[in-house]
């Protein structure tokens, strides 16, 4: 182990620290928040570089060619990754909009960015690598090969007792894509791209107030962060307001949601409407208990934990509880990782859409009920990315022990 000489500010509870860093395969963790600190090894992007060059090549095949194909009625329906987005996009611009971003366009960002920051890193252009890394680090989370999967997955189950299905190459490319994002993100460390930019200046741990949301230098109080130039603050300004201003918002639209249908299937001229509610009732009919309980838990019981766990969270911080911090921080990246998976049953809707479209035999699409369901799923993950984690250890010192 060697330890570093630059006092750090921790990212999640602002703990001045030293951190000591392995030279290979291991990483210095805040010994308050258990926040990732330092990533140990070495600083080569190569291997990032060329990951997201495969995922780059892989783009095309996976988006050109079908995932799946069915035979319904004698003719064979094939459904691309971006079928159901373009079969949607005339009645549903919004819903189209956000299922396309999720499932295509901000993975596409993330890939593109890992080359942008690498080539301004090398060029030394400041704002090509810096915008490279922003887009990386807030983009990762909307990039959502796994949740696209597993829908897919489900709405095989869904068509299965009305056409055969076969499975085409696209789905292949996808399936490796998706490994291989998920090693690049894996591997990629917005503070080593800032390091080599420019390391960190040594410091004392009390000479130290401020860190930057940005590039997440520690550093003295400055109107702009001495490395980035993005202005200074103790904390991410309006967090609290932003964050209550989210969650209210998705509380309203949480009851259209649930209450107006989701979808709506025609099979031989009947007409059916299902809420999310039940849509779950209905696949429990069908014996699909496991699907079941993954749309359950996806669609009705995700969204209103976060909601409800971040409020909690929110009116902690504001009464000033002195006690469990380190749960409220699990608590609160547990909501930042299960987010995404919201959007299973808005995944769901696009591929039915584009497999199940035979007019007045058999017909699917979304409900109105779709539309408020997008807005929740966006709502309730910008609210736990607009809350500053810090805000819960703000009164930690002071507890009593």
């Amino acid at each position: 182990m060697s330890t570093t000489s630059t006092a750090r500010l921790c990212p999640g509870c602002d703990l001045p620290v030293l951190p000591k860093v392995a030279q290979h395969g291991q990483s210095a963790y805040c010994p308050r928040c258990k926040t990732r600190l330092y990533r140990g090894g070495s600083r080569l992007f190569s291997a990032e570089l060329a990951i997201a060059l495969a995922c780059l090549i892989l783009f095309i095949p996976a988006h050109i060619f079908p995932m799946i194909t069915i035979r319904l009625f004698g003719v064979m329906i094939p459904a691309t990754i971006v079928s159901g987005t373009f079969t949607l996009a005339p009645e549903f611009p919004l819903v189209a909009g956000l299922i396309l971003f999720c499932s295509s366009i901000a993975p596409l960002l993330v890939c593109l960015s890992v080359l942008g920051a690498q080539y301004g890193l090398q060029r030394r252009q400041f704002r090509l690598f810096k915008s490279s890394l922003w887009i990386i680090e807030h983009f990762k989370y909307w990039a959502m090969f796994d949740v696209f999967l597993v829908s897919l997955a489900i709405s095989c189950f869904k068509v299965q007792d009305y056409a055969d299905i076969f499975v085409g190459p696209g789905l292949y490319s996808l399936v490796i894509l998706q490994i291989l994002l998920s090693l690049l993100l894996t591997r990629i460390s917005i503070n080593h791209y800032w390091e080599a930019w420019q390391p960190e200046t040594d410091h004392k741990r009390e000479s130290i107030t401020h860190h930057c949301h940005t590039c997440h230098m520690s550093q003295s109080k400055h109107d702009h962060c001495v490395r980035c130039h993005t202005p200074l603050h103790k904390r991410m300004p309006h967090s609290i307001q932003k964050t209550w201003a989210y969650l209210i918002a998705a509380s309203i639209f949480i009851f259209p949601a649930n209450l107006y249908p989701i979808s709506i299937f025609l099979n031989n001229g009947k007409r059916a409407e299902d809420t999310i509610f039940s849509g779950v009732a209905s696949l429990i009919k069908q014996d699909m208990h496991g699907i079941a309980i993954i749309i359950f838990v996806a669609s009705i019981v995700v969204p209103l934990a976060k909601i409800l766990g971040l409020a909690l969270i929110l009116l902690m911080i504001q009464f000033k509880r002195k006690v469990n911090h380190l749960l409220r921080m699990r608590v609160y990246r547990f909501i930042q990782w299960i987010g995404k998976w919201s959007m299973m049953d808005l995944f769901v809707i696009s591929i039915m859409v584009a497999l199940i479209d035979r007019e007045q035999l058999l017909d699917f699409t979304p409900g109105p009920g779709a539309i408020a369901f997008g807005v929740v799923v966006v709502l309730t993950m910008l609210a736990a990315e607009s809350l500053d984690s810090r805000l819960i250890w703000d009164n930690y010192e002071h507890r009593t022990k």
